[in-house]
C-alpha cells in the first residue's frame, strides 16, 4: 500500500521531512471536515498533480490504492445503504486523499530522514518519560513493514491458490500471522545482536 522511497530531482522531494510531515497531519485533519464533493474532488485532483510534480508515474499513485479498493467498495456500501451514496463518495473519497497523501510522503522522504525528524520532534516529550529513539523508529518501522505485508498476502494467496485451498479469510490469516511474528521475532534479534538502544 504504501510505498518505499523513490528518488528524485523534484521539488516535492526536496521539502524537507518535517514540513511534508506537517503538511500530512493538516490535511488529514482537514479532510474530515469535507462536506463537499466539488472540494474533494479538488482535493483528489490535486494529489495527482502532487504525483506529477514529483515526478513520479500515476501507475504509482493507482497502486497506493489497489489494495484497498474491496475495502473502500464496502464503506461506499454501507454508506450508501444506511445513509446515502453521497455520504459514501465523501467517505471513499477522505480515505483516497489520505491514502495518496501519506504514500506520497513516503515516496518522496527517505526513512532516515522521516525518524531524524519524529525524533527532535517528540524531544520535547522526553521529561515525560518518552523515548524519543525508539518510538520514531517504531513510527518509521510501521511504515516500512506495510508494503512487506501486502507482498506477504500476495505470497500466501499465490501459494494457497497453487494448492487449491479455499481462499476464506482463516485460511489466510493463519499463515500470515505465522510469517508476520517470525519475521517480527527476526527483526528484534537483528537490532538486539547491533546492539541498538536509543536513548
Amino acid at each position: 500500500m504504501l510505498g518505499l522511497y523513490l528518488h528524485r530531482e523534484s521539488p516535492v522531494h526536496a521539502l524537507p521531512a518535517g514540513w511534508k510531515l506537517l503538511a500530512l497531519a493538516v490535511s488529514a485533519t482537514a479532510a474530515f471536515f469535507v462536506s463537499d464533493l466539488a472540494v474533494l474532488g479538488a482535493a483528489l485532483a490535486a494529489c495527482v498533480l502532487l504525483f506529477v510534480a514529483a515526478r513520479l508515474p500515476l501507475r504509482v499513485a493507482i497502486d497506493q490504492l489497489r489494495p484497498l479498493l474491496p475495502v473502500l467498495l464496502l464503506f461506499f456500501a454501507v454508506q450508501a445503504a444506511f445513509v446515502s451514496w453521497q455520504a459514501g463518495c465523501l467517505m471513499v473519497g477522505r480515505f483516497a486523499v489520505l491514502v495518496l497523501l501519506a504514500g506520497l510522503v513516503t515516496l518522496t522522504t527517505r526513512a532516515s530522514d522521516m525518524i531524524d525528524t519524529l525524533e527532535r520532534a517528540l524531544g520535547v516529550f522526553r521529561p515525560l518519560g518518552v523515548n524519543a529513539g525508539k518510538v520514531s523508529l517504531m513510527l518509521a518501522l510501521t511504515i516500512r513493514l506495510i508494503p512487506v505485508l501486502v507482498d506477504l498476502v500476495q505470497e500466501i494467496r499465490m501459494a494457497q491458490r497453487a494448492r487449491g485451498v479455499e481462499r476464506s479469510p482463516m485460511a489466510l490469516l493463519v499463515p500470515l500471522m505465522v510469517k508476520t511474528l517470525r519475521m517480527a521475532d527476526n527483526l528484534s534479534d537483528a537490532l538486539e545482536a547491533r546492539g541498538y538502544d536509543p536513548h
